[in-house]
């Protein structure tokens, strides 16, 4: 796990959960928003762990490019260049789609 202080930077307390899990995402390995929301402990809040992984402020250390959606597709990805970059990252982790 990449050493990132979650508490620092701005955000609820929910989204700090949400955005400590993520960090747990193996390089190369992908989730769905589905199982994220189950690993915290909110498996009805699905919804709310999408936009908590959307508003994540610091895309480079926290790799919520590898959070899926639970039918196979990608979903979305705030950062420059959306989707498309959302896949190239993925593919230069090994994860094809």
């Amino acid at each position: 796990m990449k050493k990132v202080n979650i508490d620092n930077l701005r955000g609820t307390e929910f989204q700090k959960k949400v955005w400590k899990e993520i960090l747990k995402i193996p390089e190369g390995e992908t989730i769905t928003y589905k199982e994220l929301a189950k690993r915290i402990e909110k498996q009805k809040a699905i919804r709310a762990v999408a936009n908590a992984v959307g508003a994540n402020p610091a895309l480079v250390l926290i790799p919520c490019h590898r959070v899926v959606r639970s039918d196979g597709s990608l979903g979305g990805y705030s950062g420059k260049g959306g989707i498309k970059t959302k896949l190239k990252l993925l593919n230069k982790e090994g994860v094809a789609f």
